[in-house]
């Protein structure tokens, strides 16, 4: 089970996340590596929120995988090159979540693997068995 929360002491979260996400019980945990704005052609979309709605698109297949879904995520780690995306992420990641607020951290970085990449997302996910 999934539990988060934002406990009182702790400032409250600026956006559609978590402070904290606690697991209990037994269940199957996925770790997914960072997943980018690349279509499975290999091709990159040169938009920064066509390459975001990729990244999702990408990270929902590897939880899919896995028969999980959004309602899965313990914890997202995104890395952003460019600070004025933030605003077009959030609003990304609140539709693409649907209401569930994992715990998050958004990291502005100098750059990714390649320079025409814009974000990246990591995930981990856990499902009670």
């Amino acid at each position: 089970m999934i539990e988060v929360f934002d406990p009182a002491g702790v400032h409250r979260p600026a956006s559609a996340y978590s402070q904290g996400a606690l697991v209990t019980g037994p269940g199957r945990w996925l770790h997914v590596s960072g997943q980018i704005g690349v279509r499975v052609d290999g091709s990159v979309p040169e938009g920064v929120g066509e390459q975001m709605e990729q990244m999702w698109d990408n990270l929902f297949a590897v939880l899919a995988h896995a028969g999980m879904a959004a309602r899965d995520i313990v914890k997202i780690t995104v890395f952003l090159v460019d600070q004025r995306d933030v605003k077009l992420w959030r609003q990304i990641r609140d539709q693409r979540m649907d209401g569930h607020a994992c715990a998050a951290t958004l990291l502005i970085v100098r750059g990714l693997a390649s320079p025409q990449l814009h974000c990246e997302i990591e995930a981990v996910a856990f499902q009670p068995v």
